[in-house]
């Protein structure tokens, strides 16, 4: 079959690979039709590339047909469609059962010291084969998959692969009091639903990015947009009666503008010997924290700031002073998809669109044309904010855009990732 592959630090290609078969009596074999680009899988090329290996197949926002189940996968039929969340759970461990599906005791990747496994993303989470492929196998079959109807366009339902659930996620960890106010750092993907999710709830929306295009995404939605510049913390003060607005989702994460220093750390990293850099991952602060340090600055005091975005170092400098003073909660973590479900189903599933997952998506293209596309969405260009990418589709016509379809890219040297994956 044909796969997204990973060769090398912002370079990746499409091979053929072998076919996946059943492993396990709960394992699916799916037939992709949908998969997504997420803004996370940007992060393996900057800062996780030590943790990836030659070949490794990427992806983890997919959906299709299931194709073959093991024998002990019940739940599902040959012919089902379904959702697969990027992370993989049992559904009936001590983590599980309390709603913390990202901390699947029975998968956790003890050897990393990381939660569960996740497909596409790593040795960190596994190094298990994802979903920018036409198959994925997928463990846990007997729990994971979200069965969806066979109505209405993938887009409708694709999301609830990772990106919709952890902006949900994100809105609950934000603990906006009731009429109150929130501010989005970050209109990617994540942050476009974040921003949607917030107002639906009855929240003052405020959503900061620097791209227009994206900006005007969100206005769409009817969100309150600004640009990130020096005047943001004063503006959005004005705006909550002096006081900052009572919440801030960072769905920016390691890769935010703005940190020059911790920039320049990044490609150090990227340079060292593959065990080098995973210790140097390991046991130093290397992220960019310029997201981080703005909902610091303009979250009111006594707020909450809720983390989507993903952060990578374990030694990275946080104002402790100023948390402590102003009283500051935060919360954070991988999104637990599973939990979420019953929440987001019907909101899906209602006519009237009321998340705008039909308005997401800019780009709908041929596996092929990956490598491309991910140059495009790392450099923002061609108002690229979602791509999804279809494994069947290979008349160039059919594609939501056009270009000429590539095989493998090496992208540039001046990343800007601004937004978070999975959460």
């Amino acid at each position: 079959m044909k796969a997204l592959t990973w060769q090398g630090k912002r370079h990746v290609a499409v091979e053929e690979v072998a076919d996946p078969v059943i492993q396990a009596p709960t394992d699916a074999i799916i037939r992709i039709t949908s998969t997504a680009i997420c803004g996370s899988d940007l992060h393996l090329y900057e800062v996780l590339g030590p943790f990836m290996d030659k070949d490794d197949v990427l992806g983890h926002e997919p959906m299709g047909i299931v194709e073959e189940v093991g024998s002990e996968v019940t739940n599902l039929s040959v012919g089902d469609r379904v959702v697969i969340p990027f992370n993989i759970a049992c559904g009936h461990c001590w983590m599980c059962e309390r709603g913390l599906q990202s901390q699947c005791e029975t998968n956790q990747v003890r050897e990393q010291g990381s939660g569960t496994l996740m497909f596409g993303y790593s040795r960190l989470y596994g190094s298990v084969p994802g979903g920018q492929a036409e198959y994925l196998r997928v463990p846990n079959a007997d729990y994971g998959p979200i069965k969806v109807p066979h109505t209405g366009e993938d887009e409708q339902w694709l999301y609830l692969s990772d990106i919709l659930p952890t902006a949900w996620q994100a809105v609950q960890y934000a603990r906006v009091p009731r009429e109150g106010s929130l501010a989005v750092l970050g209109l990617g993907p994540v942050g476009q639903f974040t921003a949607r999710i917030g107002k639906h709830l009855g929240y003052r929306v405020f959503a900061v990015d620097p791209v227009p295009e994206r900006r005007l995404m969100a206005e769409r939605h009817g969100i309150e947009t600004l640009d990130q510049d020096d005047q943001l913390a004063d503006r959005l003060r004005l705006a909550t009666d002096g006081r900052g607005p009572d919440s801030v989702v960072d769905a920016v994460g390691m890769e935010a503008h703005g940190s020059p220093v911790a920039g320049f750390a990044h490609q150090a990293v990227g340079m060292l010997p593959d065990a080098i850099g995973r210790l140097a991952m390991k046991t130093a602060g290397v992220d960019r924290l310029a997201a981080l340090s703005t909902a610091i600055d303009v979250v009111r005091r006594g707020g909450t700031i809720s983390l989507s975005g993903v952060y990578g170092g374990m030694a990275d400098p946080l104002p402790m002073l100023t948390l402590f003073d102003k009283q500051i909660g935060l919360t954070m973590g991988q999104c637990n998809v599973k939990h979420w479900i019953d929440d987001l189903m019907p909101l899906v599933d209602d006519p009237s669109d009321p998340l705008g997952t039909l308005d997401l998506a800019t780009h709908q293209v041929p596996l092929d044309r990956a490598p491309e596309m991910y140059e495009k969405f790392q450099k923002k260009q061609d108002g690229c904010i979602k791509v999804v990418l279809k494994p069947n589709l290979s008349a160039p016509g059919m594609a939501a855009e056009s270009g000429i379809a590539q095989a493998s890219a090496t992208l540039p040297e001046d990343t800007g990732s601004t937004e978070a994956g999975r959460a």
